[in-house]
């Protein structure tokens, strides 16, 4: 008869008295997640309402706003905007990118260039670029065209999770100041000094033009102060 390593059986039985979230793993960044206290959800999991973009572009699949495809290039950059606007708020959200693209991001305090496919504004980063990752990175979008804020590579690269996995993402805009966490790391902290910038706009959903890609947004919630 084959004994039983106490030390291996220990951790299962607790593991059924006490559930598998409290001491078998972390919950699954992939699961939907119940709505925070105080936040108001940004999808209703089922339909692109309260949305606006090219419709050959994104789609909804199960509980997930898909952006891009992953058959074909993307032509430009494509994104899918908020009706409303938003001036100082705490957005939440989950995302993954897959394909062979890795580019995506978040736009916040933004608004659609007329007569363009492109957006102007703030945007949360999403991917890698020549110099390693850049998730969680302030980048301004069709403005500056800068990053305004980043993360050491060193630091970041163990906190992000790898291509094709969920990465939790908090942005928090109250007045100049804008923060950013991806995975409970503080990513950015970072005060607009330029007192023309806008305050105030719409969020938006990227995927970057390129190879072919898919940013999977799902989780979104917004927090408004």
């Amino acid at each position: 008869m084959k004994l039983l390593n106490k030390a291996n059986v220990l951790p299962s039985i607790l593991c059924v008295l006490l559930g598998p979230t409290l001491l078998c793993g972390k919950k699954q960044a992939s699961e939907l997640q119940p709505i925070d206290k105080g936040f108001t959800p940004l999808f209703d999991g089922k339909s692109l309402k309260g949305w606006e973009g090219k419709k050959k572009f994104f789609r909804v699949q199960d509980g997930t706003i898909i952006a891009g495809f992953i058959d074909a290039r993307i032509p430009n950059n494509e994104f899918l905007a908020s009706e409303k606007e938003y001036a100082n708020f705490e957005l939440r959200f989950d995302a993954k990118l897959v394909g062979q693209g890795n580019n995506a991001g978040v736009q916040f305090r933004s608004q659609r260039i007329r007569n363009s496919h492109e957006m102007i504004g703030y945007q949360c980063d999403i991917g890698g670029w020549s110099k390693g990752t850049i998730w969680g990175f302030l980048y301004d979008e069709s403005r500056r065209r800068k990053m305004l804020a980043e993360a050491p590579q060193d630091e970041l690269k163990k906190q992000v999770n790898p291509k094709g996995e969920w990465n939790k993402l908090i942005v928090r805009a109250e007045g100049p100041r804008i923060q950013i966490w991806l995975n409970g790391y503080q990513t950015v902290d970072f005060t607009e000094a330029d007192k023309d910038i806008p305050l105030k706009g719409r969020l938006g959903l990227q995927i970057h033009s390129g190879p072919p890609a898919e940013c999977h947004y799902r989780n979104l919630r917004i927090k408004k102060f």
